[in-house]
């Protein structure tokens, strides 16, 4: 290290080197003088030291040479004490230089005997100024690396370390005199020897410095705890560009390391966050919501991912969690960040499955708060499986940290999100379940609104599947096919409705309506007009007769209107007389012939009041169909109704088949993913 800092302090002292030793740079002069004080040795740095030639200097009188008169005393009594004393002398004297100027000589004197017995003064001398200069550098460079924070070193060209600085010392927790000739794996076994050395190899190879390399470990010093470290590497060049080793500065930042670590870890947290608000409770299904949850947290905060519901929150007959016994879960979701035997040790997604009081999911349900194992012992694994066939797949698959938080909902525990770690090495923490609660609190208000949403729309479509009749009647010359399919993004029970209703003579009626607006009301006002239509009709009255008195019936409902269409089919007569209140027309397919719209006088819709309405009488022979609908069938926002009835003729046109796949047909090339509206299709064909 002083070797090679030497020429750089004094390169920054002013004193040019240009690769040369350091008695070049000191310019060290020798100059030797006989008994009897004359110069009998004149080196060229003496010259260049004095000013004088060795032409000029040899044989002369040292003291008259050099030496000022008023200080000639002094230099005899020093030659002579040298000279006959035999010690040695060493300091600063002044000397005269050949343009007559005087300069401070650092001298070291000392006796010389040759082999006949004769003595002689040596004299070596250098410019005191650049002495001092030079101390000065020495000491500076020994002062920045005994006292540097920063840990350095020097290593020789086999890698071994020659200087070790106190810093460094701490860093390593190994005194500097053990590093001497020692090679870093020598001394740090837990840290990475073989990447450093092939670093510091490239700095010898290439003499391009390496700077803050970032490396980790584990040293004496600390043994416990890993560290960050910056290294910086640089060759040390000794004359005529001789490599002397290579210095190194370590610099620990692990506090910075462990900051940087967390605030990327705090991004990726936020990102996490950010992305299941995103993508989780996309839908009001219960299922898919589950399953959001469980594609977000795998694999950013888990390898294996469960969400499983208590089966009583499903039912809606949970009053609230108990504090002890077993529990009936069922599963809803399962992520895998791949191939794993810990997959299969899961409940597949729909399964049941009774877990036990010290089962830790159940434990996590019943207290409401997280269930961490940080590090899984092989007795836990039958606390966090099912059976003991699943913990010994868990052990298998070498899970190693587990976590369970609550799914939590307006004050009720729904279930539970199952965590768990295989492929990660890092075991769960505190950070991982405020993460973990964060996520499945979101996600429980998802799954909570969903759960309420499926059962008020269940018992939505059971009432008004139940105020619908059931499978139409066989009737004389008639076929019939009916569909009724509530609507896809609404949880309210809708007003549409259809009727097969069998009258005298083998005549049939079909009804098809619509009570605008939702809920229970709209319900209700179905089923009472469905109930007023079916009285009317037994009158055997004309279908525009029918219509104007469920116009007033509907007119006294709490300013309910309704659409309608009223059919009567006469098999002795092939036909069909037919009214309209307000409803989009029917659709006729002849025997023979394209599909039409049968063009009707269309009646205000019934409820309006005052309103006209006039029977046609269509022809309806044997092999001719027609098709009531609702309006959820054909409407969408963002096409013309004329459009959309266009599109439904075409497709009558080409459906020839049995009633039964036409209806399907129609429903399935016509209704929009998360229809609006629901849909009463009734679709009759002559026989005879």
């Amino acid at each position: 290290m002083t070797a090679g800092s030497f020429p750089e302090t004094a390169g920054r002292a002013g004193v040019p080197f240009d690769g040369k030793g350091l008695l070049d740079v000191l310019g060290v002069a020798a100059v030797v003088i006989d008994a009897r004080g004359r110069i009998v040795l004149w080196s060229p740095q003496s010259e260049a030291l004095f000013g004088y030639r060795a032409d000029e200097a040899l044989g002369r009188y040292v003291a008259q040479l050099i030496v000022d008169a008023e200080h000639r005393e002094e230099a005899m009594r020093l030659f002579g004490e040298v000279l006959h004393g035999g010690t040695t002398w060493a300091g600063t004297f002044p000397v005269r230089l050949k343009d007559g100027t005087t300069r401070a000589v650092e001298f070291r004197n000392m006796r010389l005997t040759d082999d006949l017995g004769g003595l002689f003064a040596l004299g070596i001398a250098a410019d005191r100024a650049l002495v001092e200069r030079i101390e000065t550098g020495l000491a500076l460079s020994d002062r920045l690396v005994s006292q540097s924070p920063i840990g350095l070193a020097v290593l020789d060209t086999d890698l071994r370390y020659v200087l070790v600085n106190p810093a460094l010392e701490r860093i390593n927790g190994i005194p500097a005199a053990l590093h001497l000739g020692r090679r870093i794996a020598d001394m740090l076994p837990r840290v990475d020897a073989v990447e450093l050395e092939a670093a510091l190899r490239t700095v010898l190879d290439t003499g391009t410095p390496l700077l803050d390399h970032p490396t980790s470990g584990r040293t004496p010093a600390d043994p416990e705890h890993e560290h960050a470290w910056s290294v910086s590497f640089y060759r040390l060049d000794g004359p005529e560009g001789r490599v002397l080793g290579v210095a190194a500065s370590v610099i620990d930042v692990t506090e910075q390391h462990d900051a940087d670590a967390e605030a990327d870890r705090s991004r990726r947290r936020l990102a996490l966050v950010a992305e299941a608000s995103a993508r989780v409770g996309t839908t009001l299904e219960v299922d898919r919501t589950a399953d959001e949850l469980a594609g977000v947290v795998v694999p950013e905060l888990a390898d294996i991912a469960a969400v499983d519901v208590l089966d009583s929150v499903l039912a809606l007959r949970r009053p609230g969690a108990p504090e002890a016994g077993p529990e009936l879960f069922r599963a809803l979701a399962v992520k895998a960040s791949g191939p794993t035997e810990a997959l299969p040790a899961a409940d597949p997604p729909g399964a049941v499955a009774m877990y036990g009081a010290d089962r830790l999911v159940t434990r996590c349900v019943h207290t409401g708060l997280p269930v961490l194992v940080a590090h899984v012992a092989p007795g836990d694994l039958s606390r966090i499986a099912r059976s003991p066939e699943a913990a010994e797949q868990l052990r298998r698959a070498g899970v190693h940290s587990y976590l369970a938080v609550p799914l939590i909902a307006r004050g009720e525990v729904l279930g539970a999100l199952d965590l768990k770690r295989d492929r990660n090495p890092l075991p769960f923490d505190g950070d991982d379940v405020l993460l973990a609660t964060e996520l499945a609190a979101r996600a429980a208000v998802s799954i909570d609104n969903a759960r309420w949403y499926q059962s008020v729309r269940n018992s939505a479509v059971t009432l008004q599947r139940s105020l619908l009749p059931g499978k139409p009647p066989e009737r004389a010359g008639l076929e019939v096919a009916a569909r009724y399919q509530p609507a896809q993004a609404s949880s309210e029970v809708g007003g549409d409705w259809y009727d097969v209703i069998a009258l005298p003579d083998d005549k049939t009626a079909l009804v098809v309506g619509d009570v605008m607006g939702s809920g229970i009301d709209a319900a209700a006002t179905m089923g009472r007009l469905r109930t007023a239509t079916c009285a009317f009709a037994d009158l055997d009255l004309s279908p525009a007769q029918v219509l104007r008195h469920l116009d007033r019936i509907t007119a006294g409902l709490e300013h309910y209107i309704a659409t309608c269409l009223f059919a009567v089919h006469d098999p002795r007569l092939g036909r069909i007389r037919i009214a309209n209140a307000g409803h989009l027309p029917p659709v006729r397919i002849p025997a023979e012939g394209p599909a039409e719209l049968v063009r009707l006088s269309t009646g205000v819709p019934l409820g309006v009041g005052g309103g006209t309405f006039r029977t046609a009488r269509v022809p309806f022979r044997p092999g001719d169909v027609l098709v009531l609908y609702t309006d959820g069938l054909v409407e969408t926002r963002h096409e013309a109704i004329d459009d959309r009835l266009a599109v439904l003729v075409g497709l009558l046109d080409k459906a020839r088949g049995p009633l039964e796949e036409t209806c399907d047909m129609l429903l399935q090339a016509l209704r929009r993913p998360g229809a609006q509206d629901d849909v009463a299709l009734l679709v009759a064909r002559s026989t005879a």
